[in-house]
């Protein structure tokens, strides 16, 4: 049942941090099996989702610090996209926003790890500002900050493709 209901949500998280299909498969194995043991130590005070994701976030950078790697987002989110991109009709409408999509991901991925966990954990696995705050233990307005710094830093970087 515990991971049925997360396992997609959770895979999504960890795929979007270490950008390889079947890192992401082993690590989202890992979590549960952390999480599993772990459960007697649960306290109910945090929301099981948030306390799953922060079990994934943990050994996702874990893995990442094993490997000395940063893959960036670009893969994962445009694995994403590709639901989104195939419901068009038309090639050149296709092909524009492909273009887009691909300005988006390098402005994301350009960002620091930091603002770039935010943005991914807010807008793409659509936690609340408290569940990133509980997953990151940061206090919320720290979550404030970062989104809003992120957002200006991704408007800046992509001002001239919003006047197309």
């Amino acid at each position: 049942m515990l991971v049925r209901q997360y396992e997609t949500g959770v895979f999504r998280l960890v795929l979007s941090i270490v950008g390889d299909q079947a890192e992401a498969n082993e690590i989202t194995q890992e979590t549960f099996i952390a999480a599993l043991r772990a459960l007697p130590s649960y306290q109910e005070k945090q929301s099981l989702k948030a306390w799953l994701y922060k079990i994934a976030l943990n050994h996702s950078r874990s893995h990442l610090r094993k490997r000395k790697v940063l893959e960036r987002l670009r893969t994962t989110l445009t694995s994403i996209f590709q639901v989104e991109t195939q419901k068009q009709t038309l090639p050149e409408e296709s092909a524009i926003q492909s273009e887009k999509e691909a300005a988006v991901w390098n402005s994301l991925n350009e960002l620091d790890e930091r603002y770039r966990t935010v943005v991914v954990l807010r807008y793409f696995h659509e936690l609340s500002i408290a569940e990133i705050s509980e997953i990151l233990s940061v206090n919320e307005g720290t979550i404030h900050s970062r989104l809003y710094n992120a957002r200006e830093k991704l408007r800046n970087a992509l001002k001239d493709l919003h006047k197309e």
